[in-house]
């Protein structure tokens, strides 16, 4: 497929995609990228309570984490933006949870909203698979402590597309595991992973 339709194809996903009410516990709208054509596919968890005023996932404190992170590999957050496709497992803001967290999306959420990544994988086709934090990385690898996944280049299969995986932590402030040892010497050698990989260096040279 050219381009130019991946392009067209994108536009005419994003418009279904933001139509989209099947779950009626999540709280609306869809926050979602552009249509950026890209190799390099990016899974984040869920949008929070901010990202809806802004229309883009990864708008507020974990995204200023995030970009922190790639700015430190040679992108920052605009080239970013407009090079990376940027999904999430689901994406509607899921609320609250009863312990005053965002609450985390229920198994059928994640089944009806799986069909858009799968829409999403079969136009793009990337190479590379950037899933970020435990839920995303789940979907990607399956269950398994981060010790064992961040810092390291994966050949995985996400329904049923193959591609490399290069997993991150969570980017949440809540978190510590991203500020101390083994996460601090991890998270480096997973942003070194991404750093090397072909499609990072091609995005990089453009």
């Amino acid at each position: 497929m050219p381009p130019t339709n991946q392009v067209a194809a994108l536009e005419e996903h994003l418009t279904a995609l933001n139509k989209c009410k099947m779950c009626p516990l999540m709280i609306g709208p869809v926050v979602g990228p552009g249509p950026v054509n890209s190799s390099i596919y990016l899974i984040g968890q869920a949008p929070g309570p901010h990202e809806e005023k802004f229309g883009k996932p990864f708008a507020w404190t974990a995204g200023k984490t995030l970009f922190r992170w790639f700015g430190r590999i040679g992108m920052d957050e605009e080239e970013f933006r407009s090079k990376v496709y940027m999904a999430a497992v689901c994406r509607c803001f899921p609320g609250k949870s009863k312990s005053g967290g965002d609450r985390v999306p229920l198994p059928q959420e994640i089944v009806n909203c799986s069909n858009w990544m799968k829409a999403e994988l079969e136009i793009l086709k990337p190479k590379l698979v950037i899933p970020v934090g435990r839920l995303a990385i789940e979907q990607v690898l399956g269950k398994a402590p981060l010790v064992d996944l961040i810092g390291t280049r994966f050949s995985g299969s996400l329904y049923g597309h193959k591609c490399d995986v290069i997993p991150l932590p969570h980017p949440s402030g809540a978190s510590t595991w991203f500020k101390k040892e083994p996460g601090i010497t991890l998270l480096a050698k997973a942003l070194d992973e991404i750093n090397n990989h072909p499609e990072w260096q091609k995005f990089k040279s453009i």
